[in-house]
């Protein structure tokens, strides 16, 4: 059997630890050839992936910076000749009420989780647009990853800017997805695993993070969530465009964001601050499914 990913170029962002360094490393041994960006750490995983047989190049450049951004795709085209997969993985946390939380928290928060998940994203879209137009034959050859989070489907306290950059990533995926389908496939996934992000920043996790099942499997260990990676950066995923998926140890969901759950009406006659007063609480608001719904629970997690 064939590496799923043989001669493919991608750039990883945010690689040189936890999630990224793990979706580098087996994308190295699915024989992917790989630009590993991160400010700290990346030669070291450059290092690693060229152990596997990759061919990899570091770069340190902050995905913060639009020209930047624009000098790794042209960074990939000079190394490897070509670009085919993006993961966008880099981000941050600055975690504070928001009573407490300043201007630069929310800033810097945003500045690399949306806004340099655009940056990189919009780069890579002129060039597979550019060479979809030049060779029809590659149809939607390209492949965008985008990296959210479960602060940013379910919201968690403390992590307004962390959650409002991570959701916004979810519906920026969707439609992207749908400009660029001529030329490329835009996903998104959402990690829930082990790494300094959600232990070192946030000790409380690191006991739940460490848990296994009876069985012995170590379920939030990152490299559970490297083969949905591959998988979505590979020509078996060429059909998957525009979705959400979640994926902890061994389980994977896909998400349909935002629909409506129930209705109330007026009879033809527009509604009066009174009798939305009435009706949204004896009717509306009655019944509603948990706005944590779906959300994975420890039963469902460790069996």
């Amino acid at each position: 059997m064939g590496k799923m990913l043989e001669n493919k170029v991608a750039i990883i962002t945010g690689a040189g630890r936890g999630l990224g360094r793990e979706e580098a490393l087996l994308m190295a041994k699915e024989g992917c050839n790989l630009v590993i960006n991160d400010i700290s750490g990346a030669d070291e995983v450059t290092r690693e992936c060229e152990k596997l047989g990759a061919k990899a190049v570091a770069n340190f450049d902050s995905v913060t910076d639009f020209k930047k951004t624009a000098e790794m795709i042209e960074q990939a085209i000079s190394e490897f000749g070509k670009l085919d997969i993006v993961v966008n993985n880099a981000g941050i946390i600055r975690d504070r009420m928001i009573f407490n939380m300043t201007e630069q928290e929310f800033d810097d928060v945003v500045a690399v989780s949306l806004k340099g998940t655009f940056n990189l994203t919009r780069h890579a879209a002129v060039y597979f647009r550019k060479m979809g137009k030049e060779d029809p034959k590659l149809k939607n050859f390209g492949r965008i990853i985008n990296t959210a989070s479960d602060s940013g489907l379910y919201g968690n306290v403390g992590q307004s800017n962390y959650g409002a950059a991570k959701s916004g990533l979810a519906t920026f995926t969707l439609i992207v997805s749908r400009e660029l389908s001529k030329y490329a496939t835009v996903n998104c996934v959402v990690p829930s695993a082990r790494t300094p992000m959600t232990t070192d920043l946030t000790p409380k996790l690191v006991g739940f993070m460490n848990t296994k099942t009876k069985g012995g499997f170590d379920i939030f260990h990152p490299s559970h969530f490297a083969p949905l990676v591959v998988f979505l950066a590979s020509d078996k995923a060429r059909k998957i465009n525009g979705e959400v998926f979640r994926a902890i140890g061994d389980k994977v969901w896909v998400y349909r964001g935002w629909r409506a759950v129930k209705m109330i009406q007026n009879d033809g006659k527009p509604y009066t601050p009174e009798v939305l007063a009435e009706q949204v609480k004896s009717e509306l608001m009655k019944g509603l499914p948990s706005k944590t719904e779906g959300l994975a629970t420890p039963n469902i997690l460790f069996g």
